[in-house]
């Protein structure tokens, strides 16, 4: 597999991260186990947001891209589509705050959904269906 490649794996594998970040509640609608894999990756995103980070992933492909002798981001269709949803132009730290702040209030709510939608146990009522 050439670097090339590579680097474009790692476009679509960092997209993929930033929806589930976005978005990964959602999952829980159907999946419960999902917030278990969720809220670290939110955690994570979030983090990196607030803090400036850079995500790992960024560095590497930066470095798969050097090694294919590409100078730029221009070129391949993922290139010229996919990397200025990963990285904005004009991306400064209020915006990164904003970021922040929307992925955890998108995901608060729909967790909080979730825990509304639940089945109540309480005294009286069955704990499961009978045949």
């Amino acid at each position: 597999m050439s670097e090339r490649v590579a680097a474009d794996l790692i476009v679509l594998l960092h997209l993929a991260f930033i929806l589930f970040v976005g978005l990964g509640a959602l999952l829980s609608l159907r999946w419960k186990a999902a917030a278990w894999l969720h809220l670290p990756a939110l955690a994570w995103g979030v983090t990196i947001e607030f803090t400036h980070g850079i995500c790992p992933l960024t560095p590497l492909e930066q470095r798969l891209r050097l090694a294919a002798g590409d100078a730029g981001y221009s070129g391949s269709f993922i290139q010229h589509y996919l990397l200025p949803l990963i990285y904005p132009a004009g991306l400064d730290a209020r915006s990164q705050y904003a970021i922040g702040v929307a992925a955890i209030v998108v995901n608060l709510a729909v967790y909080a959904w979730v825990l509304l939608r639940r089945p109540r146990r309480g005294p009286g009522k069955p704990q499961g269906r009978r045949l």
